[in-house]
C-alpha cells in the first residue's frame, strides 16, 4: 500500500506499512512509476476552492495526468471521489469540473467506481466542526436565506469502507455516498447546537451578508471559511439526492459520542495546505 501526496513529510501512524511518494504532476514518468504495481487507485485529490496558490482548473489537469499515469502503470481500477449532482452544465466550477473528470474516467478504459459524497463528517472534518466552533463562540448563527436546503452527511469511516469495498469489485459503478439522515441546513445547525449544549438563535441572512461574515472569520483565522459558490451550491440543494443511504452511521449518534470535542478548535483548510509537516490535530 502506498500514498501519493503533496505532504510527504506529514506525520502518520502507519509507519512502514504505507509507502509515501510525492505527487509529481510535472513529471509524468515519475508519476507513473509511483503507481507501478498498484491494482487500484483511490483518487481523493482535489482543491475545494480557487486561491492564488491553487486553482480548480489546475486540479482538473492534474487529475487527468493522474488517470493517464495510472493507465500507463497498468492500474486495473480507479475508485474516484466526486460530488453529488455533478453536471457539465452547472453554473458552479466545482460541479462542472467533477463532471468533466467523471467523463474522462468512464472513457479511460479502466474499470471504475465513482463515489459522490455530499458532506463527510468525522474527527478531522471542516464544515461541521467549524459550525460547532462558531456556535461555541457567537451568540447567534446566520444561515443563508431560508436555510431549508438539504444535506446528507456521511461518516468518513463508512465512506472509507465503501471505497475499499468498491476497490474489490470489477463492475463499473456510480454511487451517491450519502448518510442515513437528511438535514436542512437550519436543522443541522440546531442539532449541533443542542448537542453542544449551546443552542443559538438562528437568523436568516442574505448570501452576501453570510459571505461577508465568513470573510471576516477567514481573515482572523488566515483561511477561506466559505465562498459564494459554496453558498449558492448549498442553496441550490446540490448536496441532496434521492438515493438510498450508502452507510449506516447517523450524524446524530456520532455527535452524541463526540460532541465534547466538536468545535474546540477552528479547522483551517489553508492551514493544512501551508503546514505540510504537521499533523492535522497540531494545526490550530
Amino acid at each position: 500500500m502506498r500514498t501519493l501526496t503533496n505532504s510527504p513529510d506529514r506525520p502518520h501512524s502507519f509507519g512502514p506499512r504505507v509507502e509515501v511518494f510525492p505527487l509529481k504532476f510535472d513529471d509524468p514518468k515519475a508519476l507513473a512509476q509511483s503507481l507501478d504495481g498498484a491494482e487500484v487507485l483511490y483518487n481523493t485529490y482535489w482543491v475545494r476552492f480557487n486561491h492564488k496558490d491553487f486553482k480548480q482548473s489546475q486540479a482538473v489537469e492534474n487529475t487527468l495526468k493522474l488517470f493517464a499515469a495510472a493507465k500507463q502503470a497498468g492500474v486495473k481500477r480507479v475508485v474516484h471521489v466526486s460530488i453529488t449532482n455533478p453536471s457539465e452544465d452547472s453554473p458552479f466550477e466545482y460541479f462542472r469540473s467533477k463532471a468533466k473528470l467523471e467523463k474522462a474516467l468512464t472513457e479511460s478504459g479502466m474499470t471504475y467506481a465513482i463515489l459522490r459524497p455530499a458532506v463527510l463528517f468525522g474527527k478531522e472534518d471542516i464544515l461541521i466542526n467549524n459550525i460547532a466552533w462558531m456556535l461555541r463562540r457567537f451568540p447567534i448563527f446566520g444561515v443563508f436565506g431560508s436555510g431549508r436546503y438539504r444535506l446528507q452527511p456521511m461518516f468518513v469511516g463508512d465512506f472509507a469502507a465503501l471505497a475499499v469495498e468498491q476497490g474489490q469489485r470489477e463492475l463499473n459503478k456510480v454511487i451517491d455516498a450519502v448518510g442515513p439522515e437528511t438535514y436542512t441546513y437550519r436543522d443541522l445547525v440546531n442539532a449541533i447546537g443542542e448537542t453542544l449544549g449551546c443552542p443559538r438563535p438562528i437568523m436568516s441572512v442574505p448570501p452576501a451578508v453570510g459571505l461577508a461574515v465568513g470573510y471576516a472569520i477567514g481573515l482572523m483565522q488566515g483561511d477561506v471559511t466559505i465562498t459564494m459558490d459554496e453558498i449558492k451550491g448549498l442553496m441550490a440543494d446540490l448536496l441532496y439526492t434521492r438515493s438510498a443511504p450508502a452507510g449506516p452511521t447517523k450524524l446524530s449518534d456520532w455527535m452524541m459520542r463526540n460532541g465534547g470535542e466538536m468545535g474546540l478548535h477552528y479547522a483551517s483548510e489553508l492551514g493544512r495546505r501551508r503546514n505540510r509537516r504537521k499533523a492535522y490535530e497540531e494545526i490550530r
